[in-house]
């Protein structure tokens, strides 16, 4: 019984893994009403001088960021659904 348990637990896992979302989707349902130049103080997506110094805090710094809002930016960023590998796609999408 317990290997079926494990073994379950694992399948649940790993769909999980499966379902990363598509960057350019997360950017057009979250993220582009803020970073395509609507708000002054959002870095606009593939603006690599302002991402800059936002980059140099390191990709954890940046997740962190977005899951727990920073300034204007809402907690998740307007994206309840995604983890934090879709942050990390989407993020890398914009800033470049």
């Amino acid at each position: 019984m317990k290997k079926v348990l494990v073994a379950g637990a694992m399948l649940l896992w790993l769909s999980g893994v499966a379902n990363a979302q598509d960057p350019e989707a997360v950017y057009a349902k979250a993220c582009a009403a803020c970073h395509n130049g609507q708000l002054p103080m959002a870095p606009k997506r593939g603006d690599k001088a302002a991402w800059e110094p936002r980059v140099a805090k390191g990709m954890d710094a940046m997740v962190q960021s977005v899951t727990n809002g920073l300034n204007a930016m809402p907690p998740r960023g307007l994206c309840m659904d995604c983890s934090a590998e879709d942050y990390q796609a989407v993020i890398k999408l914009m800033s470049e």
